[in-house]
């Protein structure tokens, strides 16, 4: 058995591994509500932001596992068990970290992606009804009408100063949203789009690099249950000879 002050680190370690649980669920839900509400959007973004989202599941999903060997380590002090769990939590922790840093460094990219994206998909609007989901979407969600405003769509084919109808708040039975519309939705979308997304970078990204924090935390604790567990092993077994 460990004794002493070990025992206080033997439940610290268990105590983590629940919060580490926890975090792993947390970065399940997280990734999935990412990909369920961004994918009204997906027409204004490149393939590549939606790596985040799914590698935060993929991690979620391995945190909880290996929490599950920590808690099992701790309680049953196993020597094996928890330098097994040690190793993957660094692993984790390495991971998290660089995911953390990415979260950041995706900022610098938002902006031309959500340029890019919306200029090609406004000359689309007409054409591609998944396009014209994704615009009426962001028009509604985020109260806006087209890249930098209302006149943008004119220069892709709308006349008679017609607007798409997401434009407008609301739109009187038998008319259409026009430019002269008292209810018509005057920002762009572009910055309003890009805010969104960046704000939500740096959050997942100072989530993942505190988590990353605290986990590293926890191998500290785990290695040390492991050295006491250890040092018990030998006081016996040279008592037993």
């Amino acid at each position: 058995m460990v004794s002493g002050g070990m025992t206080c680190i033997k439940y610290l370690t268990f105590l983590f591994n629940l919060i580490f649980a926890i975090t792993g669920i947390v970065f399940i839900a997280v990734g999935t509500v990412i990909l369920v509400v961004y994918k009204g959007y997906n027409n204004f973004m490149d393939s590549w932001f939606f790596a985040a989202p799914v590698f935060m599941i993929v991690i979620g999903a391995v945190v909880f596992i290996v929490s599950f060997f920590g808690c099992c380590g701790a309680v049953k002090e196993n020597h094996c068990m928890i330098i097994t769990f040690s190793v993957l939590l660094l692993l984790i922790f390495v991971l998290e970290l660089v995911a953390g840093i990415s979260g950041y460094l995706m900022q610098s990219e938002v902006r031309q992606m959500v340029e890019n994206r919306m200029t090609s998909t406004m000359k689309e609007y007409q054409t591609e009804a998944s396009t014209r989901k994704s615009w009426d979407i962001v028009h509604h969600d985020l109260q806006c009408c087209g890249k930098n405003g209302p006149l943008d769509w004119a220069e892709v084919g709308f006349s008679d100063n017609t607007l798409p109808n997401s434009c407008c708040r609301e739109v009187p039975k038998g008319s259409k949203c026009d430019i002269n519309s008292i209810y018509i939705y005057e920002g762009g979308c572009m910055h309003s789009l890009q805010n969104a997304i960046e704000h939500n970078a740096l959050i997942l990204g100072g989530v993942g690099i505190g988590i990353a924090i605290i986990q590293l935390v926890g191998v500290i604790f785990a290695c040390c249950l492991a050295r006491s567990i250890r040092r018990e092993y030998e006081t016996v077994e040279t008592a037993a000879h």
